[in-house]
């Protein structure tokens, strides 16, 4: 049977978290960069763990204001830093609820620019290995922080996106742009699907792009993801796919 595993980011001040949480198999966590705060942490912790998901830490570059979204050119030094402090909170507050952090997704423009930027990847990649070796790295298909991983000898999780669209070299259409989002659930249904079963993704051009489906992002912010989530849920189990995490 195929399996794919089905995570969310959450904590970011959105309402339907505990409710994802019986929907996903993996969680990334805001650690209060550019959303959420101790007690939301230590909440969605609790859920997650009475849901049986896997959690880990989506930690941003210092962007409260414009929700992380804003690109940052910061000294590479500043950033590991930023890392290690980010994780170690989340970390904490999970290990004291008896649980244990699995793996790391950088959130926004950190996401973006280390998927494209070696230099950043690899400082990312070491400031997560420098605080646990077994924790797997979770970044865009095809990108530099999955080959930042590996090259490092950590678990790279390659993660694909089933409302946005692709570019035909595999990244994704800048937020803002035509075809940058999947308006209509039919179509991320069917792109999802493809993506997980033919290891492949038709770009804004048409041309079809191949590209490793080991974990799919639903976004916990919008105005419909909880249903969203639902319908995916239920259409990939329909079509036989396993939910279940990647580790």
């Amino acid at each position: 049977m195929t399996k794919i595993d089905l995570n969310v980011d959450l904590g970011e001040g959105c309402d339907y978290d505990e409710a994802l949480l019986a929907l996903v198999s993996s969680a990334n966590v805001a650690c209060g960069w550019h959303a959420g705060d101790a007690g939301t942490m230590q909440q969605v912790v609790r859920w997650a763990l009475e849901n049986d998901v896997a959690i880990g830490a989506h930690p941003s570059f210092p962007d409260r204001g414009n929700f992380g979204r804003t690109e940052m050119q910061l000294p590479l030094d500043e950033i590991r830093a930023g890392m290690l402090y980010q994780i170690g909170a989340l970390a904490a507050l999970v290990r004291a609820q008896g649980g244990w952090l699995t793996h790391v997704k950088p959130h926004g423009a950190l996401y973006n620019q280390a998927a494209r930027d070696p230099a950043l990847a690899q400082t990312l990649v070491e400031a997560i290995r420098a605080f646990d070796t077994d924790l797997a790295v979770f970044g865009l298909a095809g990108g530099e922080l999955v080959k930042a991983a590996r090259a490092a000898g950590m678990t790279a999780v390659e993660e694909v996106f089933a409302d946005r669209g692709y570019n035909p070299d595999g990244s994704l259409v800048k937020r803002g742009t035509p075809g940058a989002l999947i308006e209509r659930e039919e179509d991320a249904l069917a792109q999802t699907l493809m993506m997980v079963r033919e290891q492949r993704v038709r770009a804004i051009d048409g041309t079809f792009v191949p590209i490793q489906a080991q974990t799919v992002c639903l976004h916990g912010d919008g105005e419909h993801a909880l249903e969203f989530a639902r319908r995916i849920r239920s259409f990939l189990s329909h079509e036989g796919v396993e939910i279940a995490p990647v580790r």
